[in-house]
């Protein structure tokens, strides 16, 4: 029952805090006293042999070590709710032997196991990371721009094969093409069967005699390419555009990665962003706020005019529909919103000052209700 696991630093015997070498060294010692061909039909130690498999496949792990101090089994075992939707990882019940062959290979003296990887079959390219950025307005409408980015591809000389021209890589005789052999060895706790790379081909399955100059064998070669982006409209900043195909080329006929660009948009001098809407705070005369009129509200789209309003005050904000960010799955657009505020006059001069002192004795309480209102609280 998953309720009654140990923690996994109790199973393997360690601290906390222990380090990587301390619990490589907890684990190899459990291994090699519980392993099943040392205590055959010895269920107890076979069940301590799985445990400690379990503890040393999470906690030889920086990130799943990190997940499950933190959340505990939530984080890495899927009996916990985690799995795939949750956060990912943990233990299966399908412990990969591969990692394990080095710690085997010092007690028995090569590979452990039947189901080492190999490097025989396809292998899917490295994925590429790049970064890219772009205005304001063309994350608003969209884009087109190019990126350089260096990347592994297939030789052009010997199309990824590795070999020299009229020739083609040979089936490895010692292991049949499988990039494995399987060797027994008499240990003085008895005959193990170990499972490693082929010394012959280096587990690759393949033998060129024959390697292409140009590659050196190897069947790829490092290019600087220049790639095209079409930047859709209203992409945010930090989105990813994800390119299939476009990096690393893959092994032994394997897919290639894909380019992955991270779109960084510069700030504007006037717009924010939240979503698709956008925000701008526009300064409106004395006048204006007084007696309202015509104004002109610059948005991504140009300049519009909008009519103010007579008494508007400081943070009133308008709302200006369909004048923000396209969907980026086309569906429409967002809104602006405008917050004025009035911009008091300065550098008035003699006349205009006692102009002002003259309408201001004209303006009655009624005039100023939310300063009346204010004042008007305080008194007794």
């Amino acid at each position: 029952m998953a309720d009654n696991k140990r923690d996994y630093y109790e199973v393997l015997g360690v601290q906390k805090n222990a380090t990587d070498a301390e619990i490589k060294k907890a684990y190899r010692k459990l291994a090699k006293e519980n392993h099943p061909d040392l205590n055959p039909g010895d269920k107890a130690a076979e069940a301590r042999f799985k445990e400690a498999n379990e503890a040393y496949e999470v906690l030889s792990d920086s990130d799943k070590r990190s997940r499950y101090d933190q959340f505990g089994f939530a984080g890495v075992d899927p009996n916990y709710g985690a799995g795939a939707g949750g956060y990912g990882g943990g233990f299966d019940g399908n412990f990969d032997f591969g990692d394990l062959g080095d710690i085997f290979g010092s007690f028995f003296g090569g590979g452990f196991g039947g189901s080492q990887r190999t490097r025989t079959g396809p292998q899917r390219g490295e994925s590429l990371r790049l970064g890219l950025t772009i205005s304001f307005e063309e994350a608003a409408f969209g884009c087109e721009k190019e990126v350089q980015v260096d990347r592994v591809e297939a030789c052009d000389t010997c199309r990824g094969s590795g070999a020299a021209a009229g020739t083609s890589p040979e089936t490895c005789s010692n292991c049949g093409g499988s990039g494995q052999v399987q060797q027994r060895r008499q240990t003085p706790m008895g005959v193990f069967a170990t499972t490693g790379p082929c010394p012959k081909c280096g587990g690759k399955g393949k033998i060129i005699k024959n390697p292409c100059t140009k590659c050196g064998g190897s069947g790829q070669l490092r290019q600087r390419k220049t790639i095209k982006v079409s930047v859709p409209a209203g992409i945010d900043n930090g989105q990813i555009i994800s390119l299939r195909g476009q990096g690393n080329a893959g092994r032994n006929g394997g897919p290639a990665g894909d380019l992955q660009i991270v779109v960084t948009v510069r700030p504007h001098q006037l717009f924010r962003r939240e979503g698709t809407d956008v925000y701008c705070d526009a300064p409106i005369t004395f006048t204006q706020a007084v007696l309202g009129g015509e104004m002109e509200i610059p948005t991504i789209d140009g300049k519009v005019k909008y009519d103010i309003p007579e008494g508007t005050q400081t943070g009133t904000t308008f709302r200006l529909r369909g004048k923000g960010i396209p969907n980026v799955n086309g569906r429409g657009r967002g809104d602006q919103y405008v917050t004025v505020y009035i911009e008091t006059p300065r550098n008035l001069n003699r006349e205009q000052k006692e102009a002002l002192r003259k309408f201001s004795e004209t303006l009655k309480e009624n005039n100023y209700e939310d300063r009346w209102s204010f004042f008007k609280k305080f008194k007794k």
